[in-house]
């Protein structure tokens, strides 16, 4: 095994000039760069980073205040007119366009090393080919490869900043949705070895044909040395393949590696065989599912081309590991949370876990508990990790392995070290984990999963996953189509539509939305208590709960006159003033808020009034996604503005308006006004985009799946569950799952009302739905108990369920139960 040093260079301002042909306006002449950052919520390495300022969603020199209060003092811009001079010991450099900065400064650093790099590109698989060929190719090699799935505009050249001096190979992977875009990453890349995944249906609405798709992924292999891929992929491509040297693989004749048998083995996985150079050759995929033996085939091929013996690489290739892509954020024992990430470890997964760390407020102390760093005993590492989890407000570090504890000095926090994995577990009941979030963060040998079972929550074995990326990509969606400068409430009430409490709004706090709203001030307290610091307006306040909304900073929708005059009695009772308060007209939904005819009074009371301050004034659409009833939402809209002029004018300071719901943002955009309220399409869900379209452009958030407990052969003529409503005239195969109208699985789906996927097979329910469990007809399908069954995702999507029920997909969402378990996945 090499140890890694780690070694990088530090670019001085000259260098940085150069890379990036920029105008210098310098004050530090001395400064040097180690480290490149891109968002001003994950600063590390503050002494020698750079900070770009890229014009996206959102401007980045807006936030080049808030980095330079906490350090940095190096920054890219590409404002001719930004005030630069207001920043006191700073360099600043000016560009035409800061994100082509930031990839030609890579490209610049990438042209350092002669070693090999190869380049990955595909629809899908090229983070997992990635992962292996680092498994695979580890044993002997120092390897720098992108992060996590690093792969865009900007992940490239992020992960390519990190190649040393002191690796000897480098893998990256890159992906693209249009034409255009591969030619930055090959020169940033530019990789010696090329590898092509496979051709499908991603990315594929992007281009106009499948060849344009081709060609445009091919250009990161125009000038490898070695090319590897499958020409059932190329077969209709029109143009030239690329590469000095090509290897092929295949199920036909002429491939270099040819595939001829493929059998289940007797153990776990795929028995393959084929031919090679005119030799026999077998490798055992230790994976069943046909993706993950074609990304198995695709680096038994590449470890051929690369001159491994055929003995050699069947041997790396049975030892593979699964690939877990994802954290997963658990609730634990003791009030705690549980942060999972511990299938793999390097510097920059770990920088990426401790980011989502830090931004966990719902718990006072911060734990990581770390396993020894793969491939590296330098002092100088730990020394950079001991940084990161200073900057990142680590409270204590639990070390495993001999390096951890051979540098502890590198460690400034609370710490304690083990040996073994064996030795923490040993002193588990001795660490006394209370009311904190914990990251698990190691390398696979270490088995950190034994660790995770011993501080999870032992519940309901039904689970529903929050795929919290997902609800990040839906975010954003909104907010592109939002005029700049309008502002975002998110409404959270309802446990977030069921999905959870500070899980969600930590990420949307992160995400910069302006506003959260809860129905109750429960709500509100409990996201408090949380460690949320968001403002969160009340929406149905009442006289028993406002001394909870004052105590905990809440803001309170005032709809009424009784509650306008309540909540000033309550002020004026306890000294205060100026509190923030959002007063709710009814502009038609005629559910709470001012009518017309209450306006007066409550301008009366508003007048010169010095004990609250309104905040905002809004309204509710009533069928912003309905076509039909458009008239009807035009009249609200003009109502709202009439209304709300009246009450602004009334106030000698400034009020947001807002009316827009979830739809109304899609399709009313001149009800914006200054701020909206953003909702259930968070979760995927919007009227206005069909459910399951495949051309939405809206991410499926939430999956809830369970398992099989028991599985029943049963005679012909034999009736299931109660009432013998579940028939089976020609007998067949049933399962149990553990789901139930408890959990939120209503009695209306049964008696194949209800439907579920095994295996990827659409199945029924069978029998009345149960309050714990219910069962489902799996005649034909091979499975066996314990086996998942996913109730609802992206195929059976929660809009169906709601069809076969006779509701809408709110009702779906909000009626999962609470025994249910909720695991957060940011990948």
């Amino acid at each position: 095994m090499k140890f890694a040093t780690m070694r990088h260079f530090l670019y001085t301002v000259e260098e940085l000039v150069a890379g990036m042909n920029a105008r210098a306006y310098i004050q530090m002449p001395d400064a040097v760069v180690r480290t490149l950052l891109t968002d001003s919520r994950k600063l590390s390495n503050i002494g020698q980073a750079l900070f770009f300022a890229i014009k996206g969603r959102r401007d980045g020199h807006t936030f080049i205040a808030s980095a330079y209060q906490a350090g940095v003092r190096n920054f890219v811009i590409s404002d001719p007119g930004f005030d630069h001079l207001r920043f006191a010991g700073c360099n600043f450099y000016l560009v035409g366009d800061t994100l082509q900065a930031l990839q030609d400064l890579a490209a610049a650093h990438r042209r350092k090393f002669a070693y090999p790099v190869i380049g990955i590109t595909g629809s899908n698989g090229k983070t997992i080919v990635k992962e292996w060929l680092y498994q695979l190719l580890a044993p002997g090699r120092n390897i720098v490869r992108s992060p996590k799935s690093y792969n865009s505009q900007l992940g490239v050249p992020v992960s390519v900043w990190e190649m040393s001096e002191d690796n000897d190979l480098a893998i990256f992977e890159a992906g693209i949705s249009r034409p255009g875009e591969m030619k930055p990453l090959a020169a940033i890349i530019q990789p010696t070895i090329g590898i092509l995944t496979n051709i499908g249906e991603a990315h594929q609405q992007g281009f106009k044909t499948g060849n344009e798709k081709i060609g445009e992924k091919l250009e990161l292999f125009k000038d490898v040395g070695l090319f590897v891929y499958s020409g059932k992929y190329l077969d209709q491509y029109e143009g030239e393949i690329p590469g000095t040297e090509k290897f092929t693989w295949g199920y036909r004749d002429g491939a270099d590696l040819k595939i001829y048998s493929q059998e289940v083995s007797e153990g776990n996985g795929q028995q393959l065989r084929g031919r090679f150079r005119g030799i026999e050759v077998s490798a055992l995929i230790p994976f069943s599912d046909q993706a993950s033996v074609e990304n198995g085939i695709i680096c038994w091929a590449t470890l051929l081309a690369l001159g491994y013996s055929a003995e050699e690489a069947s041997k790396r290739l049975a030892k593979l590991l699964p690939i877990g892509m994802r954290l997963e954020l658990k609730n634990g024992i003791n009030n705690c949370s549980v942060i999972d990430d511990s299938y793999s470890l390097d510097l920059s997964s770990l920088a990426i876990a401790l980011d989502f760390l830090r931004h966990q407020n719902q718990h006072p102390k911060r734990t990581l508990i770390l396993s020894d760093i793969p491939g590296t005993d330098s002092e100088s590492v730990y020394a950079q990790v001991g940084q990161m989890l200073q900057s990142r407000s680590v409270n204590r570090l639990i070390g495993v392995g001999e390096r951890m504890m051979k540098h502890a000095a590198c460690f400034t926090c609370d710490k304690q070290f083990f040996q073994s994995t064996g030795d923490l577990i040993d002193a588990f009941p001795s660490l006394n984990f209370q009311n904190e979030t914990i990251l698990l963060k190691g390398a696979r040998v270490y088995e950190f999963e034994r660790i995770s079972q011993m501080l999870t929550q032992k519940v309901h074995e039904t689970v529903m996953e929050i795929n919290l990326n997902a609800l990040e990509h839906n975010l954003n969606y909104y907010k592109g189509l939002l005029t700049p400068g309008t502002k975002v409430m998110a409404m959270v009430k309802a446990f977030s539509y069921g999905s959870g409490s500070f899980e969600i709004t930590n990420l949307l706090e992160f995400n910069g939305v302006d506003y959260l709203a809860v129905a109750y001030a429960d709500e509100g307290v409990a996201l408090r208590k949380a460690g949320t610091s968001l403002p969160i307006m009340v929406m149905s306040p009442d006289l028993l709960a406002f001394d909870a909304i004052i105590d905990y900073k809440l803001e309170p929708e005032i709809y009424s006159p009784r509650i306008f005059q309540e909540f000033i009695n309550t002020l004026s009772g306890k000294g205060l003033h100026s509190y923030p308060i959002h007063i709710k007209l009814d502009t038609g939904m005629h559910r709470l808020g001012f009518m017309e005819s209450e306006l007066d009074p409550l301008l009366q009371g508003l007048k010169g009034n010095t004990l609250v301050h309104v905040q905002s004034v809004f309204s509710h659409l009533v069928a912003s996604e309905d076509e039909q009833h458009d008239a009807f939402t035009q009249e609200q809209i003009g109502r709202f503005t009439r209304l709300s002029d009246r009450i602004i004018s009334t106030l000698d300071y400034p009020v947001l308006r807002h009316l827009s719901n979830t739809s109304g943002i899609s399709r009313w955009p001149e009800a914006a006004f200054d701020m909206v309220r953003l909702g259930i399409g968070l979760y995927g869900i919007d009227p206005v985009h069909a459910a399951g379209s495949d051309k939405s452009p809206l991410q499926t958030v939430t999956s809830l799946k369970t398992s099989i407990s028991q599985i029943k052969d049963i005679p012909a003529g034999d009736t299931i569950g109660y009432g013998r409503e579940g028939r089976m005239p020609e007998g067949g195969k049933t399962a149990t799952v553990k789901i139930g109208y408890a959990d939120g699985y209503s009695r209306k789906l049964g008696n194949g009302a209800g439907k579920m996927l095994l295996h990827g097979r659409e199945v029924k329910t069978i029998g009345k739905i149960c309050m714990d469990m219910c069962m489902i007809d799996i005649t034909g399908i091979d499975a066996a108990e314990g086996d998942e069954v996913i109730v609802f995702n992206d195929k059976i999507r929660v809009e169906d369920l709601a069809k076969q029920m006779g509701t809408i997909a709110y009702e779906v969402l909000t009626g999962i139960s609470q025994r249910v378990k909720r695991v957060y996945y940011y990948e």
